[in-house]
């Protein structure tokens, strides 16, 4: 009778079969938020930010691509554990160890900046459809805005991403140049190894310091962090089973790394795309004496070679497919953001009338930044500037999350490794580094 009784409890105990099988599961399978976390990385500000960084100032900015994966994977990771693991995303467990006001402050600022990255990001779609097939761009401006509120409100959010993640396909046109182009990889590695050695004539520290902080907010960003962390909680209730599988440790393990082979995927496809348009830039534009980047004509320039005649309906086509992507993920994550603070029900896996205020914020994040894209505003300067303001708002983000990644009271005995410890404070310490230098630089 015992040993009925014990074989019986250590069945209990035991994970269903296909808990710590991974072999049911094909690699593209394991691939969800982080993929398109990655790809709504390189949105129109990314490619505007990198554009502007290899025009300006050659190879002396590709030490912060190498420098910024490690630390970009280790902070995504960090958010899609806090959101699998507390089946909650990053406002609610931000609300649990900080003050009320520092909560609500996180999350104005995260509204803020997204509206502002809409704002640029629409408007370099506009200019992006105007350079394609002419006409009026403020008309563009206003069409995008209500396609993105539909898209969100009356379709799938990932029925839709499966058409527009082929879109993204056209930025490895940047992958394409790298090939095709001569690039002076010794000098390329000598600039990205002594970049103070190699700036341009007449360059300011401040000037250089701008533009490294944009690189990192553009690359680690704010939007980035709750999107991902979501997506993981809106993966969770679609699995309602797994709740109650999460004390058997070989489910645990296999869902952990799911999160880290995603992330790692993501992020790597992201910085890869943006080390190419850095170096594809600096090759075609720079050599020819194109130092700044004001328009998407421009930028398109740098696909010539490679695209010849077809350059601006490649770049054009890049542009709109991201931005279609990326604008979603930046009133998303401050929907649900904001739902999260107040206590309403979001996602998008519900429907409208279900998580109307939700979808409020959506619909306000995306108008008020389509409607910021009528005044006489420069995309590209805009869009290189809300990759500053999402560099230095980051900063505060960044050590709230890695405090609850920490927080045995939080995450119980899924709390961060000291592996984990160590990326996430580096890359807090390397953002605010930035984001000082670039305060205190003349």
């Amino acid at each position: 009778m015992k040993k009925a009784v014990r074989a019986a409890a250590k069945t209990s105990r035991a994970p269903p079969a296909n808990a710590a099988n991974d072999s049911d599961e094909s690699f593209a399978g394991r691939l969800g938020p982080g993929l398109i976390t990655g790809a709504a990385d390189d949105d129109p500000s990314g490619i505007a930010t990198y554009s502007q960084a290899g025009a300006q100032f050659r190879f002396s900015l590709v030490w912060t691509l190498f420098l910024t994966t490690p630390l970009m994977i280790g902070i995504q990771m960090l958010s899609a554990r806090i959101g699998w693991v507390t089946r909650e995303g990053l406002a609610t467990n931000i609300g649990k160890v900080c003050p009320r006001w520092l909560t609500v402050s996180l999350v104005g600022l995260l509204v803020v900046a997204n509206t502002i990255n809409i704002a640029a990001d629409v408007a370099a779609m506009a200019e992006a459809t105007r350079l394609l097939v002419g006409g009026p761009q403020p008309a563009y401006v206003l069409a995008i805005g209500a396609l993105c509120i539909a898209m969100q409100i009356f379709f799938s959010y990932e029925r839709t991403v499966r058409i527009l993640k082929w879109l993204t396909l056209t930025l490895f046109a940047y992958v394409a140049v790298v090939l095709i182009v001569k690039v002076p990889w010794m000098q390329a590695i000598a600039e990205s190894i002594r970049p103070w050695a190699h700036l341009p004539a007449g360059t300011s520290g401040k000037e250089y310091a701008a533009m490294v902080v944009a690189v990192l907010g553009t690359t680690i960003s704010p939007y980035l962090f709750f999107w991902q962390a979501t997506q993981e909680v809106e993966d969770s209730r679609r699995r309602p089973e797994g709740k109650n599988l999460r004390r058997h440790p070989a489910y645990v393990r296999k869902h952990l790394r799911r999160i880290k082979i995603d992330t790692i995927v993501g992020m790597g496809f992201s910085n890869l795309v943006a080390l190419c348009i850095v170096v594809a830039t600096a090759v075609t534009l720079n050599e020819r004496g194109i130092v700044n980047v004001q328009t998407a004509a421009q930028a398109a320039e740098a696909l010539r070679p490679v695209a010849g005649a077809f350059a601006f309906a490649v770049f054009g086509l890049g542009i709109i497919g991201t931005g279609l992507l990326a604008v979603p993920v930046l009133a998303g994550s401050a929907a649900y953001a904001v739902s999260e603070l107040f206590g309403w029900k979001a996602g998008l896996s519900r429907g409208f009338h279900e998580a109307r205020g939700f979808y409020l914020i959506i619909v306000a994040a995306t108008g008020i930044g389509s409607a910021m894209g009528f005044f006489d505003l420069d995309p590209m300067k805009a869009l290189v500037l809300s990759a500053i303001v999402n560099g230095v708002i980051s900063v505060p983000i960044m050590v709230v999350l890695m405090l609850v990644g920490q927080s045995t009271s939080v995450m119980g005995r899924f709390t961060i490794s000291r592996r984990h410890r160590f990326f996430g404070w580096a890359a807090t310490v390397v953002m605010a580094a930035a984001v000082a230098f670039m305060f205190a630089a003349r």
